[in-house]
């Protein structure tokens, strides 16, 4: 079968499934919006000729895998050890030279495949904390439990375009077969795309191996079903099993999401420009190597720009220079014409509070105006990544919604103008009651399904309820709604049968 035969196929399935496949939602966002440019082209010049600087100067190292050194040195590249010194404008030349500059991640319904890329956002949950919260039992660690309850929660969510990855950390698992589990759960919690593991080289091919059982071997080879999210080892280092893994991916045909870790002042320097071309080279770096492995392959440049207290140490979010940072890095990802991958809604805060709401809004705006197509970390995230919030998880949702309708612009055809409505109303009047109103009342405004609007006395009567006393109520109705969208059961039975024959294979780990 031919792989446009078997996208056809899974299509024509997808149709029967008809409504059971899961809430009505767009597959990702097209936006109608442009990016806000911030740097003028003589600035964005010198940050890019500052990044060639320091992989030409300083270099950048590959630990512990001679082939991915090598791979540089045959193509142009300096190498003294795992040390890597490319002449300047030779990353960017692998890189434009074959990365695609958008590509599909396919689902397994293909109503929810997303394009990642071009003028598209798509929407990601958090990824990797150890701990989990909830208004009931307070932060706990993470369990295999808590981690399908997430996959179900982003399943739902309308404005939710991806089920992400490791959305926490199921430490109930031991570590070496804890990825099978993770896999299993998104391929059959849900039909959104989603990411495999990246910890290890072979349990990033173990989950390409599980979707190979799931959309079959040829068509896995000629499109993209599975992300793998890779950061490096700031300031300029990429340990080499991290690199295994990138080749893993790449040399299969997956998407690798290469992303710097950079906290001002620890893994960068505390200037933005600096931190901002430190984050370009090392991230240039790693999509090169996805070409180096298997040119064409796609690859998404990531980063992870935050800043730090000076004072104590620990980082920092929703300040002013990670948000200039980002708007830097998504010109220079479309000058260098590859997908971008950014944060979202990250806080410090431990509970859905007022510093929560405001660093998360301060890291998201910046994110989507930057133009990021791959949002990770768009909903759950407290703690700086350390505990996965069941209530933040759902208010960050509702905020996502916003997004959408923001991204469609301002339409400016007749019925925007509402001249028929002046005529009805005329002067000294209210619209509330005229036929422009009716008409376009149900999509007028974008509603937040948890904020409260009620009058004092109203929101008193009722029980005086905060907006964390309502996202408990709502996540718990969610998972109580929730049916599992429809799998063949011979795909079932398949991936059942490989996990279970990987598992025995191997005594339990738990480091």
């Amino acid at each position: 079968m031919t792989a446009e035969a078997a996208v056809e196929g899974r299509r024509s399935r997808s149709g029967r499934r008809g409504a059971r496949s899961g809430p009505a939602a767009p597959a990702f966002i097209t936006r109608h919006i442009p990016p806000y440019e911030m740097l003028s082209e003589e600035a964005l010049i010198r940050i890019e000729e500052h990044a060639d600087r320091i992989l030409e100067e300083v270099g950048f190292e590959i630990r512990g895998d001679q082939e991915a050194v090598d791979l540089f040195r045959k193509a142009g590249a300096q190498t003294e050890g795992w040390r890597i010194r490319p002449p300047r404008g030779l990353v960017r030349s692998i890189i434009q030279a074959s990365c695609p500059a958008s590509f599909v991640q396919h689902a397994r319904n293909p109503e929810r495949s997303v394009t990642i890329g071009g003028n598209h956002t798509v929407f990601s949950p958090a990824y990797g904390s150890p701990f989990v919260s909830d208004l009931d039992r307070g932060r706990r660690y993470g369990t295999l439990e808590d981690f399908g309850n997430f996959v179900r929660l982003a399943y739902l969510t309308p404005w939710l375009h991806h089920s992400g990855g490791t959305v926490c950390e199921p430490v109930d698992i031991p570590v070496n077969k804890r990825h099978f589990d993770m896999v299993l759960a998104h391929m059959t919690l849900s039909d959104k795309a989603f990411m495999g593991s990246v910890t290890t080289a072979p349990r990033a091919a173990d989950s390409i191996e599980m979707c190979r059982v799931l959309f079959g071997a040829e068509f896995v080879d000629a499109n993209c079903v599975i992300l793998g999210n890779v950061n490096t080892n700031s300031p300029l280092v990429l340990d080499g099993e991290a690199s295994r893994v990138i080749r893993t991916y790449a040399r299969a045909n997956q998407a690798a999401v290469c992303v710097p870790f950079i906290l001002g002042g620890a893994m960068g320097p505390v200037t933005t420009a600096g931190a901002l071309a430190q984050c370009f080279a090392e991230a240039m770096m790693c999509v090169a190597l996805t070409q180096l492995e298997r040119p064409g392959a796609p690859a998404i440049l990531g980063n992870f720009l935050s800043s730090m207290s000076l004072k104590s140490g620990a980082p920092t979010f929703g300040t002013p220079e990670p948000a200039l940072g980002y708007l830097g890095i998504g010109a220079l990802a479309r000058r260098l014409g590859v997908p971008l991958r950014c944060g979202g809604n990250l806080c410090a805060s431990k509970i859905p509070d007022a510093q929560a709401a405001y660093e998360s809004a301060n890291s998201m705006w910046p994110a989507f105006l930057a133009g990021a197509h791959f949002i990770l970390h768009a909903a759950g995230w407290a703690e700086g990544a350390l505990a996965m919030s069941y209530e933040k998880f759902v208010i960050d949702a509702d905020q996502l919604g916003a997004f959408h309708t923001f991204a469609q612009g301002m339409p400016v055809d007749e019925n925007a103008f509402a001249l028929d409505g002046f005529h009805e109303v005329g002067p000294g009047k209210h619209f509330l009651g005229s036929a422009h109103t009716m008409r376009n009342y149900e999509t007028a405004f974008y509603d937040f399904p948890l904020s409260d609007n009620n009058s004092f006395e109203q929101w008193s009567e009722e029980g005086s309820h905060d907006i964390v006393w309502r996202a408990n109520r709502k996540w718990k109705a969610m998972l109580e709604a929730y049916e599992p969208p429809p799998l063949e059961a011979g795909k079932r039975e398949a991936l059942d049968a490989f996990v279970a024959e990987r598992k025995a294979a191997m005594p339990d780990a738990w480091y």
